[in-house]
């Protein structure tokens, strides 16, 4: 059963994001942390309140954390109404233009920082003190300061690495310079290796929705393919991989319904939900929401455009069309059951009894039909379009296998990597790989296999760009290697005193 993620207030002196100058914010509903962190039940729900901040910024209005992640790989367009709808994604998806004042990419920076800095706040105050849950809640803290800095680090690249925050409400408390990339590193693994200390089972967690020691394991083991640390990533991954409260969803049409929700497969998932009633004059549309609007945002578009009869899908905004390279690759990997779960084609759009009119902005000749504008995952006696309860699953089992095979193919062990390939394969509906295939033509199945599996998922981009790919899948695109990293948001700059306009990354 889906557990409410509730709102609660941030245990912050000030906020870190910079979204208003220093002079206008105001230390409104401070709770008291030298007495607030007395209390265990009360340290629980500064942990479910970094839960909240997570589904705000993968759900966020235009700016959705999940969303963004795609915009630049090769799997989606941004599509929307047209060129000019919501201009400052349209910019990412076409690497043009894309200021240092992009309202969401300045959105997800600062978000990710609320993030931190609550974890900080609860870190810094609950080491301090002798609660009986003091090992659970600081492991389950390092492990969101740990995957909000891995994310922001794979962004940005060098980024401000806070972990005491603020104590007063100035330029000079506030100003922190950037942090190497080596240095993020550095501090995610040393909060990876605590939380794996600290965090149950998976079968243990008291709630479903929260991270377990193979969550944090599994993060580990990516950090650390990610610097091309193989032979170090490869025993958190084998742990995570041997552990058998984990595997792959038996059926892959499966995966991303509610049915599976928190299921075997599941790592980290941020849950939504379709009870929260609201309607197009509650919606809160810059702010938090239990319901997943940006299911609704990336839903095939009306105004005439698709007629859905048959599919069991209702229209939404537009955005996120598939490409039509990603149907062209499903196509040549002869990979039916893993295409229809991802994505439908206009002949099979056609055959359930739709149609389409007219061409819409960024159609390449397909919808998604993962994270889907389901009616069977909202309601049908209020307002469907804002009510759905889809999740959105972070960190999947599959991509800890295909990290596993990856890193045993750098390490020269292809039969391990063949092994882990093919449970992904498998479960997809394919045959085995070749049992000759081995080395750089298994790496080049690896990269193929993972395109498919994440597609949708925002890892495509920054798996091309770290394995110097980018060039090529991205060629005639207008990509330039400028595109690695979003752009340090300018807000940052202006606000804090340690950073100049030479710190912006480059190109930007």
């Amino acid at each position: 059963m889906k557990k409410t993620i509730y709102s609660m207030l941030l245990l912050l002196l000030v906020s870190v994001s910079c979204s208003e100058e220093f002079t206008e914010v105001a230390p409104v509903g401070v709770l008291e942390s030298s007495t607030f962190f007395t209390s265990e039940s009360n340290a629980e729900e500064a942990l479910i309140g970094l839960y909240d901040l997570m589904q705000y910024n993968y759900a966020k209005d235009w700016s959705s954390a999940f969303f963004l992640k795609q915009l630049p790989g090769d799997a989606a367009n941004a599509a929307g109404g047209s060129s000019t709808d919501q201009s400052q994604l349209q910019d990412i998806d076409d690497y043009v233009s894309v200021s240092i004042s992009n309202a969401s990419i300045e959105s997800v920076w600062g978000l990710y920082y609320q993030t931190i800095a609550l974890a900080n706040t609860i870190i810094n105050e609950v080491e301090q003190g002798d609660l009986a849950n003091k090992e659970f809640v600081l492991a389950e803290a390092k492990f969101m300061r740990a995957w909000c800095y891995f994310e922001l680090t794979t962004l940005w690249g060098d980024v401000p690495l806070r972990l005491i925050n603020p104590t007063e409400i100035s330029p000079e408390s506030f100003a922190i310079p950037k942090s190497t990339r080596a240095e993020i590193y550095t501090q995610v693994e040393a909060d990876l290796a605590d939380a794996i200390a600290g965090l149950p089972d998976k079968t243990a967690v008291s709630y479903e929705f929260r991270v377990s020691q193979g969550t944090a394991q599994a993060l580990m083991g990516k950090v650390l393919v990610f610097q091309g640390k193989n032979a170090e990533a490869l025993p958190y991954l084998e742990a995570v991989i041997s552990n058998t409260a984990h595997d792959l969803e038996a059926d892959v049409s499966q995966v991303y319904l509610q049915d599976t929700e928190f299921g075997v497969e599941s790592l980290f998932e941020l849950g939504f939900i379709s009870t929260d009633g609201k309607d197009w004059g509650n919606i809160a549309w810059e702010g938090r929401n239990e319901n997943n609007l940006h299911v609704q945002l990336m839903g095939p578009r009306g105004d005439g455009y698709f007629d859905l009869t048959g599919t069991g899908l209702i229209n939404g905004w537009g955005f996120n069309l598939p490409t039509a390279k990603l149907v062209a690759a499903f196509e040549a990997a002869g990979d039916v059951d893993r295409k229809a779960a991802t994505v439908m084609t206009e002949a099979e759009l056609n055959a359930f009894g739709g149609s389409l009119t007219g061409t819409p902005w960024d159609y390449e000749g397909a919808i998604r039909t993962k994270y889907a504008t389901r009616l069977s995952e909202t309601v049908t006696d209020g307002v469907s379009e804002l009510n759905y309860g889809t999740n959105w699953r972070l960190f999947r089992y599959a991509e800890v296998l295909l990290l596993a095979a990856e890193a045993y193919n750098a390490e020269g062990q292809d039969g391990n990597a063949r092994t882990e390939l093919n449970k992904v394969r498998t479960r997809a509906g394919l045959a085995d790989v070749d049992i000759s295939l081995a080395g750089s033509d298994l790496f080049d199945a690896i990269v193929n296999e993972k395109y498919l599996e994440l597609a949708h998922e925002g890892q495509r981009f920054w798996d091309l760009v770290r394995w110097g790919l980018a060039s090529e899948e991205l060629a005639g695109t207008g990509y330039t290697s400028k595109n690695d990293l979003f752009p340090i948001p300018s807000s940052e700059i202006d606000k804090n005193d340690a950073l100049t306009t030479a710190d912006q990354n480059p190109g930007y």
